[in-house]
């Protein structure tokens, strides 16, 4: 990522938009935290704006006209993320023929953002734990000592105690940097967030390819939005509706596709010489021994959510569809998703 100096007027990120009280919870304990002048971590699933929420952090703090200055640590191997974060000195390693300020002391007076922090090596956990206690570091293959006033904000979706237990963390540094640690809100638990956020990336998309009238959903398609399960989040749902978007010829959306990877061309498989009705008792069996020695009330359960995830996917998520073809109103549907929304 580049880094560059805020302007005398930088932008707060927009991109935060929401009203679910488990959003507007999270945005309060950001703004709150953001002008205390600590390292702190953000942990959330992959694709819930952890990046986004670092920025606003940066940008609601004190330090909001120095630099914010990003870097992925999980894009690195272990052997560059140490010149990354601190700097080389020319001669330091093959290749190093000059020297080369790192993120350290490009963020000087600003906020460091690492992302995927869980993916650091051991050695270069203990010479971060220094910068954080000390604001004192060595570039690579250099002696003197230099100084950095950054505050530090880590992300990752990772385990960092079971890490920590395993010995891949340093405990002292997840001290450190936990002085505040901030649970990103999945969107899946984010009530009515869904239709502003796939209306605003809508307008976006319709902006970039110079549509002249406004897009919209129609009342089918905003209802497979609101319950699809969104393991991938706002980034799922942002590239869902652009694709739409894009692939729409009216304004009205009326059409979407959850997974572009699906062939039209696929056939099913089966093997050379069997005929279907040979796979058929196997099949049963199969299926009976998934429940055997289960209680009658698990086993239903899961015999209702098997048949409920086959039907939603069989008909891309097209409730009444799926009704349809499990013989159940659209209300019974609903009360059914409702009932295992988890397990979907």
């Amino acid at each position: 990522m580049t880094t560059s100096k805020s302007s005398s007027s930088p932008l707060v990120p927009t991109d935060a938009i929401g009203q679910s009280e488990v959003f507007l919870d999270f945005q309060e304990k950001l703004s709150s935290v953001a002008r205390i002048n600590r390292p702190l971590l953000l942990l959330g699933e992959r694709g819930t704006g952890k990046e986004l929420a670092a920025a606003r952090l940066h940008y609601l703090s004190l330090r909001w006209q120095e630099p914010f200055v990003a870097l992925n640590c999980a894009a690195l191997s272990p052997t560059l993320i140490e010149s990354e974060l601190f700097g080389h000195e020319m001669g330091a390693f093959t290749g190093a023929i000059q020297q080369r300020k790192g993120r350290f002391e490009a963020a000087d007076g600003g906020t460091l953002f690492l992302d995927e922090i869980g993916m650091i090596p051991l050695e270069t956990q203990e010479k971060i734990l220094r910068v954080v206690e000390y604001g004192k570091f060595e570039r690579v293959g250099g002696s003197r000592v230099i100084e950095a006033d950054v505050r530090i904000v880590g992300a990752t979706n990772a385990d960092l105690i079971e890490l920590s237990r395993r010995g891949k963390f340093k405990r002292d540094l997840l001290d450190r940097l936990s002085f505040e640690v901030l649970f990103l809100p999945p969107l899946r638990e984010r009530h009515g967030d869904i239709p502003l956020m796939a209306d605003h990336f809508a307008r976006r998309m319709a902006y970039e390819l110079q549509w002249e009238n406004t897009p919209s959903f129609s009342r089918e398609i905003m209802a497979l939005l609101e319950n699809h399960p969104w393991t991938g989040n706002v980034r799922e749902l942002k590239n869902v509706v652009e694709r739409a978007v894009y692939r729409s010829r009216t304004p009205v959306i009326t059409r979407i596709d959850f997974d572009p990877f699906v062939s039209p061309y696929a056939l099913q498989k089966t093997s050379p010489g069997v005929q279907k009705t040979d796979a058929a008792p196997s099949a049963k069996t199969e299926a009976v021994a998934g429940y055997e020695g289960l209680p009658l009330k698990e086993a239903v359960r899961k015999l209702e959510t098997t048949l409920l995830k086959n039907a939603m996917n069989s008909t891309q998520y097209n409730q009444k569809k799926a009704s349809k073809k499990l013989g159940l109103t659209y209300d019974q549907l609903r009360g059914l998703l409702r009932k295992y929304k988890e397990e979907m």
